[in-house]
């Protein structure tokens, strides 16, 4: 596999974690995910390890023989679930823009839990407390962005294209992109295009999802996602088959 991609190499906690992540609802017996570590060459005693340390890190709940996802990471789910199915609008010109409220010092704290909400719902920091990007996304502000933040709409003077490659490295994102679709192209083992497969949502939880307007012309966030889409299918049936096997 090409090293260039740096792709996570698969781990006891990677598989639980991936499979779970795509799995709806994402709960599943113990047996299941200690099947599904075997198909990939994890020893049972590997996995089950796994699940204890990742019950105990608050990464999984245990109830019942069966392990699910906590809340942080069903907040992780959705923002998956929603970078492969985006809900977009016609976009009519219009940006959002977050700017910093108050004078008071924020904590540190505070400081990153923003940052993390602004990288969730995809807005671009233009410079320190000031965020923005095509309003043309569907999706609720959580509570610490609207607390530290006063909101906006407005349109840009200049070229809005020129805007949103300066709050994201487009030409970054789609060479990456281009790299993972042709390394699901080759991978020609299940435990390659698994791994693949997860690096191939992590990047699509960067897509800045903008207006086909704003994009290159050659944008493959489209592509990515049915591609990913045709292996995610191949995948579940491979998982089903050898979960009930």
């Amino acid at each position: 596999m090409d090293s260039r991609l740096a792709l996570r190499p698969l781990t006891a906690r990677s598989i639980v974690l991936s499979t779970l992540l795509g799995h709806h609802p994402p709960r599943l017996p113990a047996r299941a995910l200690v099947r599904v570590g075997e198909l990939f060459g994890i020893a049972e005693g590997t996995v089950r390890v796994a699940l204890s340390r990742m019950v105990a890190a608050g990464d999984l709940r245990q109830s019942d023989g069966s392990y699910g996802l906590t809340a942080r990471l069903l907040e992780r789910q959705a923002r998956q679930d929603e970078s492969r199915a985006p809900r977009t609008g016609d976009w009519s010109g219009e940006w959002e823009i977050a700017l910093v409220a108050g004078a008071e010092p924020r904590s540190a704290a505070d400081r990153t839990a923003l940052r993390q909400a602004m990288a969730a719902l995809r807005l671009g920091e233009l410079r320190e407390g000031s965020w923005l990007r095509p309003a043309n996304l569907d999706r609720p502000r959580p509570a610490v962005a609207v607390e530290q933040c006063t909101w906006l709409t407005g349109t840009p003077d200049g070229d809005p294209a020129a805007l949103a490659g300066r709050l994201w490295d487009l030409a970054g994102w789609s060479a990456r992109a281009r790299d993972l679709l042709a390394a699901l192209g080759r991978a020609a083992t299940p435990a390659d295009r698994f791994t693949v497969s997860a690096a191939i949502l992590r990047h699509l939880l960067a897509d800045p999802l903008l207006p086909d307007a704003l994009l290159p012309g050659d944008w493959p966030g489209d592509e990515l996602r049915v591609r990913y889409g045709e292996f995610e299918a191949e995948l579940s049936e491979l998982l089903r088959r050898h979960i009930e096997g």
